[in-house]
């Protein structure tokens, strides 16, 4: 069987290099004493190897292996097209 491997959805922040993205992912999460519901945000650098994202898209990330330095994420699907 295949490895389960960590999936996320988040919004492209930037789209300015040759096959990678910058992919924003949000969560919401309980202050441990106040209570109060933050939203934690998380930047990720993943390969895009058709140059197929936008700025504003809806996408699915997997985590891999490396790629480079900072890059060991890459885009699975589009799941929705930002309004241009």
């Amino acid at each position: 069987m295949g490895t389960n491997r960590k999936r996320r959805t988040g919004r492209v922040a930037r789209d300015a290099h040759a096959k990678t993205v910058v992919v924003v992912v949000e969560r919401r999460q309980a202050h441990p004493l106040y209570k109060k519901t933050m939203t934690l945000t998380s930047r990720f650098m993943v390969h895009d190897a058709e140059n197929a994202c936008r700025a504003g898209d809806f996408v699915l990330i997997e985590e891999t292996r490396p790629i480079s330095k900072r890059k060991n994420w890459r885009v699975v699907e589009i799941l929705e097209r930002a309004v241009r």
